[in-house]
């Protein structure tokens, strides 16, 4: 099996039975991880570039180790490392690159919809690795992997988002896989972090955190961005983690047995409690290891293809 789109642009491209193959993919790739020699030559020969516009530490690690372990060459750019700085335009930048003959490109960009602009000037493979406030699809691949690990199922579950929703890509391509797999999402923000008719894309929407907290399976911190700050669209960090933070305290009035998740990197004190943060049931870390094999599988169905039986593990 391939995936039917060239590309991983969005939740949206994949199909139910495709995001189900690549959580069983990942977890053959899983495996390859807790060896010695942590390395298996699928894509031996392939050449795969990490654009990074965006900084970035855990994604852009994550694809290049993925890309590693399947034996392929990585090339790595940023930024300040590419002719951007320079003024060249990224569809510019797109030509250049695909000249040099890469199959896949890896791009993070602060810009939504650079990903899908990139891909429709490049004939090689593209993965969305984050663009802008749109999507973040490996990520929510990831989450819901750890999501069905930890818990068993996804159909059926009640997830609450709680953050800041308007600016966060993740909460976008996890609210549309978690409704493509049968969950219930609710986002909890203050109104000003909501966006207008987000209930649009399937999720329902709750301003006090306390109120719902116990009907939840799975609690879903997003990080408050603090450099948005300046946009005031709340009075202050600390009456945010009053009101929204998820503390000790706070976590008594939920399930006993309720996940927490956190796509990182954390603000300690603010969406969570340093507490909280270092309790079992926050999986922040065994997300960033599954990210490891989701993005491993997904290289592999981009750039390699064949049935799970098959891949050389």
């Amino acid at each position: 099996m391939v995936l039917e789109k060239k590309n991983l642009l969005s939740i949206k491209d994949l199909k139910k039975e495709e995001i189900q193959y690549v959580l069983e993919l990942a977890e053959s790739f899983r495996e390859v991880s807790t060896r010695d020699i942590k390395k298996i030559p699928t894509l031996r020969g392939r050449t795969i570039v990490n654009l990074f516009i965006e900084p970035s530490t855990r994604t852009r690690t994550s694809f290049e180790l993925a890309a590693k372990r399947l034996s392929a060459d990585v090339v790595n750019i940023s930024a300040k490392g590419s002719s951007l700085v320079k003024g060249e335009s990224l569809k510019d930048t797109a030509k250049t690159i695909e000249a040099l003959g890469a199959d896949a490109v890896i791009i993070r960009h602060s810009s939504a919809g650079a990903a899908i602009f990139f891909a429709e000037n490049v004939k090689c493979k593209v993965i969305n690795a984050g663009d802008g406030a749109h999507e973040h699809p490996t990520q929510a691949l990831l989450d819901l992997y750890t999501i069905k690990e930890k818990l068993g199922r996804i159909n059926d579950l009640n997830v609450g988002i709680i953050g800041d929703i308007a600016h966060s890509r993740v909460a976008r391509s996890n609210i549309s896989v978690l409704n493509k797999m049968g969950a219930k999402v609710t986002l909890i923000a203050p109104p000003t972090l909501i966006p207008v008719k987000i209930e649009a894309m399937g999720a329902e929407v709750a301003y006090d955190f306390d109120r719902v907290i116990g009907k939840f399976d799975v609690i879903y911190m997003l990080r408050i961005q603090t450099e948005r700050q300046n946009e005031s669209l709340f009075p202050s960090i600390r009456e945010y983690a009053k009101l929204f933070g998820l503390n000790l305290e706070r976590l008594k009035k939920a399930k006993k047995d309720v996940l927490i998740m956190h796509p990182g990197p954390m603000n300690r004190g603010i969406e969570i409690s340093s507490e909280v943060a270092d309790i079992p049931q926050t999986v922040a870390a065994e997300q960033v290891t599954n990210g490891l094999g989701i993005r491993m599988a997904v290289l592999y169905l981009l750039l390699g293809g064949g049935a799970v039986g098959e891949v050389a593990v």
